[in-house]
C-alpha cells in the first residue's frame, strides 16, 4: 500500500506532472544512494533515469510512488500509473487479468476503448481473461502497460517496462507511450544506453550525480 509521508505531496504547478527537491535517502547502515537530488519532469516530456544495476533507479521508483520514506527532501507528483520491470508480482495470481485492470481503472471498460490498445499492443483479447500465470513474461508485460494506459493518468512511472519483449514489439510500444505525451509526462528508468537516447527528451544518468 502506498505510503504518503509528510514529505510526499500532490500539488504541483500546472505544467508539471512530478517535483523532487532536494531528495536524500539512504538504506539503514549504508552510505546516501541520493543525496540533495532535485528533479522535474513536465506534461508532454519524455524522461530516462539511466544507470547500472544497483546504482538506485528502482529504490528511486518506490521513494516515488511513496512506498519508501526519504531521509529528507520533498517529493511532489500528480496521479501516477506504474509499470513495474517484474508483471508478475504487480498481479494477484487468482483473478483474470481484465478483472484486475477493471478494479484499477475503476469504471467500466468498453471494448471500444481497450481493444485499439490491445491491437496496438499485440495483446489478444481472450488473453485478458486468463489468469496471470497463464501468460508468459512478455504477455503479462504488456498487459501491465496496458493498465497503466487504461488509467489515463498524468505521470507514467516505467520501471524497465519492455525488458521482456523483442526488439520490434519494444520500439512499437515506445512509440505509442510517445503518442500519447500530449495527456501525460513519462519517466522512464533503464539501464539500456541506446534506448533512452533514443526514446528520451532528457536523460538523467545516476553515474553523474
Amino acid at each position: 500500500m502506498t505510503r504518503h509521508a509528510k514529505n510526499f505531496k500532490t500539488d504541483l504547478p500546472e505544467d508539471r506532472v512530478l517535483d523532487i527537491k532536494n531528495l536524500t535517502f539512504s538504506y539503514p547502515n549504508s552510505a546516501p544512494l541520493y543525496k540533495n537530488f532535485s528533479l522535474a519532469v513536465k506534461k508532454g516530456e519524455f524522461v530516462c533515469l539511466l544507470g547500472p544495476s544497483g546504482s538506485g533507479k528502482s529504490t528511486l521508483f518506490e521513494l516515488i510512488c511513496g512506498n519508501l520514506q526519504p531521509n529528507s527532501g520533498i517529493i511532489s507528483r500528480k496521479k501516477t500509473a506504474q509499470i513495474y520491470q517484474d508483471p508478475y508480482s504487480s498481479f494477484h495470481p487468482t483473478y483474470s487479468i481484465i478483472s484486475q485492470i477493471k478494479d484499477a481503472v475503476k469504471r467500466d471498460l468498453s471494448f471500444e476503448e481497450y481493444l485499439p490498445l490491445c491491437e496496438r499492443l499485440a495483446l489478444g483479447e481472450k488473453l485478458l481473461y486468463e489468469k496471470p500465470h497463464k501468460l508468459s513474461g512478455g504477455e503479462l508485460q504488456r498487459c501491465s502497460i496496458l493498465r497503466a494506459l487504461l488509467l489515463k493518468t498524468e505521470l507514467i512511472l516505467a520501471d524497465e517496462p519492455t525488458s521482456a519483449l523483442d526488439n520490434i514489439t519494444q520500439l512499437d510500444i515506445l512509440k505509442h507511450m510517445i503518442e500519447m505525451l500530449n495527456e501525460c509526462g513519462i519517466l522512464l528508468i533503464t539501464h539500456d544506453r541506446a534506448l533512452a537516447k533514443w526514446c528520451a527528451d532528457r536523460v538523467v544518468r545516476l553515474e553523474d550525480l
